[in-house]
């Protein structure tokens, strides 16, 4: 799918590049943001204590957020802009094209799909493992209470100020970094190793939502990274999947605004009132409609593209 000007590595070679820059990246933009902070408040005898963790900063809010932004930037941008440097491959696919109305349908699309989203996480978050597994099960909880403490400081605000900053770092940071990384670099590594786009959607889709460490959360977030995947697909855009992205990750952040401002706390915003059957089962039929839509006017779209180019490669 990607356009390929100068040398290319092996998918396995690529892949190992990648995982690389990940590390190094991650490891050099957060030790920055650590170390500014110990030098300028605690010394540099502080900058070797142990067990520091992106929670310790929670009575720090710019620390916090530098650190947010150094994650994924460090984690999720850097990588797959210096490997497509190295690479000389185009992930962005700017030329191709989308037609107006795919930026409607894909909102329509997530709104349609957010009842359904909604069961699926509820069921999610009743999961048990068996007996055998008590030890990997605490250590999901475990998990899940740190994550739950951190974005319960982060995104139940009640200003105008930082609500617009937590669309920044929470929303349009992430949704730009993850896609380019997941949809735009492992994708195209994966798809050249199985030469399946199906496959290859699902993969990195379970990828990307493991990486979050959210498991109560595992699976709508992996439909999440699959509708994403499909739309990079069909669309041959990666800015197709980063606006879905960012407005499935904004929707959050100002819904957090709105509970914060009603008095609503971080669980309320949890565990919302359940729907009726028939709106679960509405919510099912009108994301296969819109999906369809969404598949059929791309290719029409593609179709009538591929056809303006043969007819110019006729004229000339």
């Amino acid at each position: 799918m990607n356009q390929h000007t100068g040398h290319i590595h092996t998918p396995w070679t690529s892949l190992v590049y990648l995982l690389a820059l990940t590390l190094v990246s991650t490891f050099v933009l957060q030790f920055l943001v650590v170390a500014i902070d110990f030098i300028w408040n605690g010394g540099m005898e502080d900058l070797m204590k142990q067990g520091k963790s992106v929670n310790s900063y929670m009575h720090k809010p710019v620390i916090l957020y530098l650190l947010l932004m150094a994650g994924t930037v460090g984690t999720f941008l850097i990588p797959p802009l210096v490997l497509q440097r190295i690479e000389r491959y185009q992930i962005y696919f700017p030329r191709q094209p989308k037609g107006e109305q795919i930026w409607l349908i894909t909102f329509v699309f997530l709104f349609a799909f957010s009842p359904l989203m909604h069961l699926v996480s509820e069921w999610n978050a009743q999961m048990t493992l068996p007996e055998a597994l008590r030890d990997v099960e605490q250590w999901m909880q475990d998990k899940e209470e740190s994550m739950k403490v951190l974005f319960e400081r982060v995104i139940m605000v009640d200003s105008i100020p930082l609500l617009l900053l937590n669309i920044v770092v929470l929303a349009l940071l992430p949704a730009i970094a993850e896609e380019f990384y997941f949809r735009g670099t492992l994708f195209h590594i994966l798809n050249r190793l199985f030469n399946n786009n199906h496959l290859t959607v699902w993969i990195v889709a379970i990828v990307f939502s493991a990486i979050h460490l959210q498991f109560y959360g595992f699976f709508p977030r992996m439909l999440l990274g699959a509708f994403f995947g499909y739309m990079l697909v069909w669309t041959k855009n990666i800015w197709v999947p980063v606006f879905a992205h960012f407005v499935n990750n904004a929707m959050v952040t100002i819904l957090a605004f709105i509970y914060t401002k009603n008095g609503k706390t971080y669980e309320d915003l949890q565990s919302q009132e359940n729907y009726s059957i028939f709106v679960y089962i509405g919510s099912l039929i009108l994301t296969g409609l819109i999906g369809y839509w969404f598949y059929r006017y791309t290719h029409k779209k593609a179709t009538i593209h591929g056809a303006r180019l043969d007819k110019d490669t006729d004229i000339r």
